[in-house]
């Protein structure tokens, strides 16, 4: 998630996302090549999005095709299983009426009250957000989206989700036991307001509070 005081073209933070990707892995060695996306804000306070099936990390000579803007969410995906890939509607950021989400966590044993639409469990959180009530805030709204999953799930050892629209740009931390890889990552400069799954190069990141929604 990155929020800049100016319009900036995202090509040189979008390299640095790619080298972050390539070198990570996530706690069961998988890497984060299924895929990736971008959502650009634009001024009119819509949202315009870019996804590919390709990792991120071979994708470099489209990253000076994404246009300037002011807020963008960027992810590289790693899909849970052989026959979730190869699927670009699966690929987040997930967009709609203003909004972009992201989310990347480990949940078991989810049994929601209603069934939502969506083939995998990211597609379904976000789902399951655009059903609740809209609220006055959007943190507001975002932390009904965490106690629905807290009632509803059995085990929730990591959740990161990010919200970002015209009112503001929202990310909630909760790594678990699961230690570092799940633990949200924040960076700030003068220009920009950064929140980010691993550290940048260039950037001093540290990590986020957890267990809190925050707004850049």
């Amino acid at each position: 998630m990155v929020k800049s005081r100016r319009p900036i073209r995202p090509a040189d933070l979008l390299r640095r996302f790619a080298e972050m990707a390539e070198r990570s892995r996530s706690i069961d060695g998988d890497r984060q090549g299924d895929g990736w996306g971008i959502g650009r804000l634009d001024e009119m306070g819509e949202w315009m999005g870019f996804w590919s099936l390709s990792p991120v990390w071979e994708e470099a000579s489209s990253f000076d095709e994404i246009p300037a803007g002011r807020l963008f969410l960027i992810h590289a995906r790693s899909a849970s299983f052989p026959h979730q890939k190869g699927r670009l509607d699966y690929n987040q950021p997930y967009l709609s009426k203003g909004r972009a989400f992201v989310f990347n966590g480990l949940l078991r044993g989810v049994s929601l009250k209603k069934p939502v639409p969506g083939d995998i469990g990211a597609q379904k959180i976000w789902n399951l957000f655009e059903t609740l009530k809209p609220s006055a805030s959007p943190a507001r709204r975002l932390s009904a989206l965490i106690r629905s999953l807290e009632e509803n799930s059995k085990q929730i050892s990591a959740l990161n989700l990010g919200l970002a629209g015209a009112r503001g740009a929202y990310a909630y931390c909760r790594s678990g036991p699961s230690g570092d890889y799940y633990r949200l990552q924040a960076a700030e400069t003068p220009q920009l307001r950064m929140i980010c799954s691993e550290s940048l190069s260039g950037f001093d990141f540290r990590p986020m509070p957890t267990d809190t929604v925050v707004r850049i």
